[in-house]
Parts: C-alpha cells; sequence; structure tokens
C-alpha cells in the first residue's frame, strides 16, 4: 500500500528527501498550503508533517478518515489538538531531541544578553550615544539559576549554567533526587526555587496544568530585582503579572522569545518596556536545528507508516523498539483477550479490569491494559478503536478502567494476562499467556482452564459434562459443512460446568448455532478474532 504524506509548513529539504527515498511514501509536499486546500486535501492522506503555521485541530482530524499520524517538526505541539487526534487513533508525534541544543544555547544567550544589557547598549550606541556608566550589567558567577523542568532542554541549560559556575536549582516533580544530583542539580519545591532563583528560566510544554504558572501568585515568593526568561511557550508565565513585576522593580529584567500571541501588537506593554529584551520565537531557528528536526520527523513518520513502532509519540505509551520487540506478543495477546472477552455476550461494559498475573512487570502493565481496552471496545465503535484512542473512548462512556497485578500465576504459566468486563449483567472473563515464547494461548474462560489458539472463527460451546456431547457437536457441523481445525475441552469440577473451543474454517450462522443448542448443549457463541 502507498501511503500519503502532506508537508504542511516549510521544512528543511533534507526532510523531504527522506520521504521521497521511501517508495510506500507519495510526498506532497505544500509549504504554506491554505486552510481551505489542506481541508481539501486531508481527506486522501494518512501522515501530516506540521510545524507551529498550521492548525491540526479538531476540525482538521474529523475531516482526514485516512490520518495515521500527526508530526510536529519541533518539540511543542500546542497546535495539534490532541484530544481530537487520541479519539480519532491519530498518533502525534514530536521531535523532542532535534532543536533541544539550538533552544538551550538561546536561553543562555539571552541570559548573557540580558545580565550585561547588551541589546540596550548596542541600540544606545547606534543611536549616536557612548552611555558606559548607564548599562551596568551583573555577573553570572555565582548566581542562582531556577530551572522549571529538566526536560531535554532544561538538563542542557542546567549543563551549560554549571560551567559557568552558576548554582543550578530546579523545579520538576518527574525527576528524583539522585538523577539531579549527578548533574550537580539541587531538586526543590516550585515556591523554594523562586524564592532562591536570581535568574528564572521555564522549560515546559504549555498545557492546562503549566498555563500562567508564573503569575502574580508566584512573583511574591520572587527575589527582589530576580530575572527571568522564557525561551519555552507563551502562556507559561502571565503577561499581565510579568508587566506589573517590571512596573515594581520585582524584576529587574526580563527576556522573551515567546508570546501569549504572536506576532504580539506593537503597542504590547512588554514590548516597550526598556528592561525588556526579546526575539521573534528564534530558539529553535538554527540551521542545524532546522535540518535535524526535518531529519527526525520524516524518519519517524516513514518508519510508522511502513509498520515500525512509533517514536516520540505524545498520546500512546512510549515504548523503545527493543522493548516492543519483547512485549510485542504479549501485546498482541492482550488486544485478543479484550476481543474475545467482547464476544462473550453483546453487553457493554461498564468496568475493564486488566490483571497481569506472575512476572511481566510493572513497567508492562499500562501498555497491556491499553492493548485489552483496545480490543474489547474495538466492535463498539464504527471509528478505528486502537493504544492510541482506547483509554479516551472509555472515559467517554463513562466505563472504568482497573489494572492490577498479583503475583499468583494461572495453571502455572510464568506470566498471564487476565480481561475481565463487568456490567450489570454480570461478569465474564478471559484469561492468556504465551507459550514457548511468543505462542498466545487462552488459557482460561469465566475461570474454567483449557487451553486454546485465539485466532481465526470460533465457537465457544458450553455444554453439559455427559458423554456423546462432542459427537454431537462434530456431527452437526459437519452436516452443515463446517470443518472443525481444532477442538479443546475445559471442565469445572466444583460446578460441572463444560466448556468447549471449536476452531473452525469459516464463520457459523445464527441458524447452525441454534441447531447446535439443545438439552445438552446450554449456549453457543460465535467468536472471530
Amino acid at each position: 500500500m502507498t501511503f500519503r504524506v502532506l508537508v504542511a509548513d516549510s521544512m528543511a529539504e533534507a526532510g523531504v528527501k527522506v520521504f521521497q527515498q521511501h517508495p510506500h511514501l507519495e510526498v506532497v509536499n505544500r509549504p504554506g498550503i491554505s486552510r481551505e486546500e489542506l481541508l481539501k486535501e486531508i481527506p486522501t492522506v494518512h501522515g501530516l508533517v506540521v510545524r507551529s503555521r498550521t492548525q491540526a485541530d479538531a476540525e482538521l482530524i474529523d475531516a482526514a478518515p485516512n490520518l495515521k499520524v500527526v508530526g510536529r517538526a519541533g518539540i511543542g505541539v500546542d497546535n495539534v489538538d490532541i484530544r481530537a487526534a487520541t479519539r480519532a487513533g491519530v498518533v502525534v508525534m514530536n521531535t523532542p531531541d532535534g532543536n533541544a541544543i539550538t533552544t538551550a544555547e538561546h536561553t543562555l544567550s539571552l541570559i548573557l544578553s540580558m545580565s550585561r544589557k547588551i541589546p540596550q547598549a548596542t541600540a544606545s550606541m547606534k543611536s549616536g550615544k557612548w552611555e558606559k556608566k548607564r548599562f551596568m550589567g551583573k555577573e553570572l558567577f555565582g548566581k542562582t539559576l531556577g530551572v522549571i523542568g529538566l526536560g531535554n532542554i532544561g538538563r542542557i541549560v542546567a549543563d551549560r549554567a554549571i560551567g559557568l559556575k552558576m548554582k543550578v536549582v530546579a523545579f520538576d516533580p518527574f525527576f528524583s533526587d539522585e538523577a539531579a544530583g549527578k548533574m550537580g542539580v539541587t531538586l526543590m519545591d516550585l515556591n523554594e526555587l523562586l524564592a532562591n532563583a536570581d535568574i528564572l528560566t521555564c522549560h515546559t510544554p504549555l498545557n492546562d496544568h503549566t498555563r500562567g504558572m508564573i503569575g502574580r501568585e508566584q512573583l511574591e515568593h520572587l527575589k527582589e530585582g530576580v530575572m527571568l526568561v522564557n525561551c519555552a511557550r507563551g502562556g507559561i508565565y502571565d503577561e499581565a503579572a510579568l508587566v506589573e513585576g517590571l512596573e515594581m522593580g520585582r524584576i529587574s529584567a526580563l527576556a522573551l522569545d515567546v508570546f501569549e500571541e504572536e506576532p504580539p501588537a506593537d503597542t504590547h506593554p512588554l514590548l516597550r518596556h526598556e528592561n525588556v529584551i526579546c526575539t521573534p520565537h528564534l530558539g529553535a531557528s538554527t540551521s542545524e536545528a532546522q535540518v535535524n528536526v526535518a531529519v527526525a520527523v520524516a524518519e519517524q513518520i516513514s518508519a510508522f507508516l511502513a509498520g515500525d513502532p512509533a517514536q516520540n509519540a505524545i498520546n500512546m505509551p512510549r515504548m523503545s523498539a527493543a522493548e516492543l520487540r519483547v512485549l510485542g506478543p504479549q501485546l498482541d495477546l492482550a488486544d485478543r483477550l479484550g476481543l474475545f472477552a467482547s464476544q462473550l455476550d453483546d453487553v457493554v461494559p461498564e468496568r475493564i479490569t486488566v490483571t497481569i498475573h506472575g512476572a511481566l512487570g510493572e513497567s508492562a502493565s499500562g501498555a497491556l491494559a491499553t492493548a485489552a481496552v483496545a480490543g474489547a471496545l474495538s466492535q463498539a465503535f464504527d471509528s478505528p478503536v486502537n493504544a492510541v484512542n482506547a483509554r479516551v473512548l472509555a472515559e467517554e462512556r463513562g466505563i472504568e478502567i482497573v489494572v492490577s497485578e498479583s503475583e499468583r500465576t494461572v495453571q502455572g504459566y510464568a506470566s498471564t494476562i487476565e480481561v475481565e468486563l463487568s456490567s450489570g449483567e454480570g461478569t465474564r472473563s478471559v484469561a492468556g499467556a504465551l507459550i514457548a515464547g511468543n505462542e498466545g494461548r487462552v488459557v482460561a474462560i469465566n475461570g474454567i482452564h483449557l487451553e486454546a489458539i485465539p485466532t481465526g472463527h470460533m465457537l465457544l460451546i458450553e455444554n453439559k459434562d455427559i458423554p456423546g456431547v462432542i459427537g454431537k457437536i462434530g456431527t452437526r457441523l459437519g452436516d452443515s459443512g463446517i470443518n472443525i481445525s481444532r477442538m479443546q475441552l475445559g471442565l469445572s469440577p466444583k460446578t460441572g460446568k463444560a466448556i468447549s473451543i471449536v476452531n473452525v474454517d469459516q464463520p457459523v450462522s445464527a441458524e447452525v448455532r441454534e441447531a447446535l443448542t439443545c438439552d445438552d448443549i446450554v449456549s453457543v457463541t460465535l467468536i472471530s478474532l
């Protein structure tokens, strides 16, 4: 199959060439494409490449039934509606490493320029003045740099600042004291960091949690005369609060590469303030960075459309290729178990419980649970359900997702996955395991043990544990022209219930299933995987 990739914004030619080298891709290079033209093109597009100009919003995603991936040539994805993409099962990727060094260097450039008032001094000299005493600066040596966010960029900024003999403190709830200590960085809570920082820089994405995170309340914790810099995203700092801080003298200098609205209005008060230096979103604007992000996004999208694991995916479990090779068979089994369980009756579950038994480990639980939920919901929606959108669709339907782990194994297998669907009508469950390394098996259905291959068309038959039932099943299917390829039996000694999984070569009609049902055969359910 040939996949169509649309490049909607300018990107380095090296990235376009990466796409062109792949025989399974048709590349449509339309940088600067209008919104109207984009909406016309998008229904036939499988991959979309954007930078910061194109808005991949809900309207665009809803108009793209074939879209599989949106790639952002850069780190920020605030121009992509992540929730809409997730709900549609569209992977959203970015390139967090391609411009990390460039943005970190720009941050340090602004800090140096701000502390020594270089832009103001330059403007003064170009106006014919020699105001040496006016532009008294500050040394960075021994000063405390507060870094909010120790991601790729934040870590590089911290490393370079330490090289300037600065003390670096940081706030990042996802970073450990031990890891920070190895970098020479001291972790603090946010208010403590604000109180200690001589210079403050933020390196976080813009989202509901970080929007306006440095506002009036936080300014009260800052040192008098602090210097602030923002090369991340406009909106992380409350611009109205920044104006107030400058006017009160609490902020002595401010350096901005980003604004809440870009470009900002000519009358924006921060542009006119003498203690503010600013650049027009140049953090990633080096020739090296543009090539890096273009090549990275092209390689990621090309590999993904060729069937390889998604790299740098924003909206699905992050997993390396090595991890996927190990977990791949387990993920496939989890998906099949969810799909199997969903066909035991036609009731939409109120709760999906995924239990990982044995030695799979905590790191695998989330990904396996998501795969199981995707399988369980795949027949409940007209649109595709996958690992990207499964949990969102469950949440929107009010379906509770429960993930648990147990050291107890099932029937002696080293590890098993159990999927349980619960509703007011009752509970049904299917457990599975791998044998011989990567061959999936169903090993229990509603607590009754057996071993069956979960593939193709199957009949799940519940019957009385009496002689002659298996013969009746074979005879009636044979009379209907249905070939049996495999048959596995299970029995619950406690309840006396017997079940069998019959693998058949073709779907079995409702009429044949009804003819199979009799006093000895309680129910016949078709399962198709």
